[in-house]
């Protein structure tokens, strides 16, 4: 049994199928139960994931194809402002953007949401009312996600209250790195219960969990407390989304499903800025997880930037010519 085990290891990360991830389910809450079920999950071959990134990267989309990918991946975007000095005035600029992209092309979806802190959550939810467009506010102490937890959880409360449809949370990365698996499950089941029936996406903040191996166990740690997506990244540590993270997630997720019937959502955040970056994970996303992920429900690009560069494309795939960046507003 091991030694299948080991097999299914070496495949998860580079495309294959563990053969029988159903000894996953039914994850325990101490560090010490927590600890042999995460250190006993198939390890990652990061050369081998490397590899199979860099030549899923390779792959051409035709020109009706990557207009649909265009099309895709602006309904999939997270359109977000984080800054210490973000305005009511940048939030409706923002909001106004998000749902209707190309002023003079009413045939541009509209984002999936627009991500605010929770002190403007209320604002966005006011002007994006009736559009379709999610609201989705950070939380827990972003970016650190080192507060007392009664802090924490009033943070979600507060933006759940305002009218966020969607809670993105930030795990204690010590306490994961640190071993405490138990603490860190807890919180994300505490936070899980106080999102009541908004979404809760957990940021793993892969850039700072070291190796491939700790990115699948936090997956599969949130996975198991909860969550309904999990994300890379805050934006705020380098490296922030790696396609190599992004496919140990999005592996984790396909055998999540395969062991517990659930579905989990991915989101990648921070450094995603041109459409060419979208479409190479959106290949990632199919070939990993299944075309089923190809969705608004089941895979985000959190992302400031990105949107005028899938317009700027999008026009040119219509009209044969680049507009430049002036013809778009600045997100």
């Amino acid at each position: 049994m091991a030694g299948e085990e080991g097999g299914a290891a070496r495949t998860v990360a580079t495309g294959g199928t563990a053969r029988d991830p159903g000894w996953l389910t039914g994850a325990p809450g101490s560090d010490a139960a927590l600890r042999q079920l995460l250190r006993g999950l198939p390890g990652v071959d990061e050369a081998g994931t490397r590899a199979r990134c860099e030549g899923l990267a390779t792959r051409s989309v035709k020109r009706q194809a990557k207009l649909a990918a265009i099309d895709l991946a602006i309904r999939m975007t997270d359109l977000t402002t984080l800054e210490g000095a973000d305005t009511p005035g940048k939030v409706r600029g923002l909001c106004a953007k998000a749902r209707r992209p190309d002023p003079d092309d009413p045939a541009v979806p509209p984002v999936a949401a627009v991500c605010v802190y929770p002190d403007l959550a209320g604002l966005a939810r006011s002007e994006l009312a009736g559009s379709g467009v999610a609201v989705a506010s950070v939380a827990t102490a972003f970016p650190s996600g080192r507060a007392p937890l009664a802090v924490r959880l009033a943070d979600v409360a507060e933006a759940v209250a305002a009218g966020a449809d969607e809670i993105d949370m930030v795990i204690d990365r010590g306490a994961f790195l640190a071993g405490r698996y138990g603490q860190v499950c807890e919180e994300v089941r505490a936070v899980r219960q106080a999102c009541g029936s908004a979404r809760l996406k957990v940021i793993l903040e892969t850039g700072e969990l070291a190796t491939l191996d700790n990115v699948c166990r936090a997956a599969w740690l949130a996975m198991l407390a909860g969550a309904d997506f999990i994300k890379t990244s805050t934006g705020k540590v380098s490296p922030a989304a790696t396609p190599e993270a992004a496919l140990v997630m999005l592996a984790a997720a396909r055998d999540h499903e395969r062991a517990t019937g659930r579905r989990v959502g991915v989101k990648v955040a921070g450094g995603v800025r041109t459409a060419r970056d979208a479409i190479r994970y959106l290949v990632l996303v199919r070939e990993t997880a299944g075309p089923g992920w190809l969705s608004p429900r089941l895979f985000r690009i959190g992302a400031s930037g990105l949107l005028n560069d899938l317009l700027m494309q999008r026009r040119a795939q219509l009209t044969g010519a680049y507009s430049g960046a002036e013809y778009f507003t600045l997100d």
